[in-house]
């Protein structure tokens, strides 16, 4: 088998180094990827890591976790005819090559911005993104986190058969040496308020994420046994699988993750059920790929309705109906629609709920500021919340749901937090 070296001079010498860069455009953080790639093709590592850092500090973790075809390489001109550039594994090459050999994440001073304080909520793809890209320019940070780690959703919310945890610390850490504070087990308005930061620092960005697992509203939803995806992946509390069937209600990255985690746990069966049809599903096809082959089983087309329990109110079948996809006046898609009369029960001893996740209302109604009609954390073109010294980003603002969106409105929010103080100083 060729070694990763060999890989990655096929994929760079693959690359056409497109003047247009239809790629570049693909990419929510718009990684100058023609550049890059040609870099590393010139064996100039540092070049390529150099060229990145303009744009993105989380490249060993995109280049790995993100939806590659939905972005950067479903926008490669060499996809029209065959198979794209493999542009994500680049990306992580390169930044595992430039922590491998010691690279650091360049300062570049603003001394207008010295003695500047800025706290960030949250450990997460935003706020690890805000964090350096304001620390670069010389302004203090903190960053205060709930959990014992750093990491948020990539490190309680990614299982680590996708995301080796030895390679998110390594990012943290060249992310840290660029003088970040940290404080960790820090749990907004118990025992940190948001208050006393506005009191502290210049500044305060939010990036908190939004984890709690959606609710379909359905009977049985409130039995034992039923449990939401994202809490399961974030406190890794399960109840013990062995032998028994699992029920994955949803078609993303989370009802993925989940049910790989619970098939490797030693689950009897895991069924993923998708009211939609398969190319809808949000997942990253590879995710759905190595599902199947880990011996996962899809129901497309089908939809839950009811989860019946037993005399001790425990899960013990759900009942689903068959759905049919239909064009409705004024949609872009088809839509299901449950087919009468198909429905039809199954045996089944747990429920994981991962049909999409929300923010946490209970704890933003105690932060006083103005939300969406959606329960997003409301914010103008500045990232600026409804009050001046908070901005936010990422899910917490319902942000598209992958790390690199996040990423890009951490740096976006980094970026008119600095406008900001700059502002406030004159």
């Amino acid at each position: 088998m060729e070694n990763r070296e060999e890989q990655i001079a096929e994929y760079t010498n693959y690359c056409l180094n497109c003047k247009v860069k239809p790629c570049q455009k693909g990419c929510p953080l718009e990684n100058d990827i023609p550049n890059f790639i040609q870099s590393v093709k010139n064996n100039k590592i540092e070049e390529a890591f150099q060229t990145l850092i303009k744009t993105t500090v989380l490249g060993s973790l995109c280049g790995r976790i993100c939806p590659h075809f939905k972005q950067c390489q479903g926008s490669c001109v060499r996809g029209i005819k065959g198979n794209p550039v493999s542009i994500g594994e680049v990306e992580a090459y390169v930044f595992d090559k430039a922590i491998e050999k010691g690279l650091k994440i360049n300062k570049e001073i603003n001394e207008s911005l010295k003695g500047k304080k800025v706290a960030i909520i949250g450990s997460g793809p935003s706020s690890l993104t805000a964090a350096a890209f304001l620390a670069r320019e010389g302004i203090t940070v903190t960053i205060y986190e709930k959990q014992e780690k750093l990491g948020g959703i990539l490190r309680y919310g990614i299982p680590s058969f996708r995301l080796g945890k030895e390679i998110l610390d390594k990012t943290i850490n060249i992310i840290l040496e660029l003088g970040i504070k940290v404080k960790t087990e820090q749990n907004l308005e118990e025992n940190l308020f948001l208050s006393d930061l506005e009191k502290e620092y210049d500044a305060v960005f939010l990036g908190i994420g939004a984890n709690k697992s959606s609710k379909m509203e359905i009977e049985g939803e409130e039995l034992k046994g039923v449990y939401g995806g994202n809490e399961l992946l974030e406190k890794g509390i399960h109840p013990n699988y062995t032998g028994k069937k699992v029920a994955v209600i949803g078609g993303g990255n989370v009802a993925m993750d989940t049910a790989r985690t619970i098939k490797r746990m030693g689950a009897e069966k895991v069924f993923v059920i998708y009211r939609r049809a398969e190319e809808q599903m949000p997942a990253e096809k590879k995710e759905i790929e190595e599902a199947k082959v880990e011996g996962i089983k899809f129901l497309f087309q089908n939809n839950i309705v009811k989860i019946i329990g037993n005399e001790k109110q425990e899960v013990e079948k759900i009942e689903c109906i068959k759905t049919e996809l239909v064009q409705k006046e004024g949609e872009v898609r088809k839509s299901p629609v449950n087919i009468i009369g198909s429905n039809y029960e199954m045996e089944m001893d747990y429920v994981v709920m991962a049909v999409g996740s929300k923010t946490d209302r209970e704890l933003l109604s105690k932060l006083d500021m103005e939300l969406t009609n959606y329960g997003y954390l409301k914010v103008n073109e500045k990232y600026q919340t409804s009050k001046k010294k908070i901005f936010a980003g990422g899910d917490l603002i319902g942000t598209k749901a992958t790390v690199a969106w996040a990423a890009r409105s951490g740096r976006e929010a980094a970026k008119e937090i600095k406008e900001f103080l700059l502002l406030e100083k004159e």
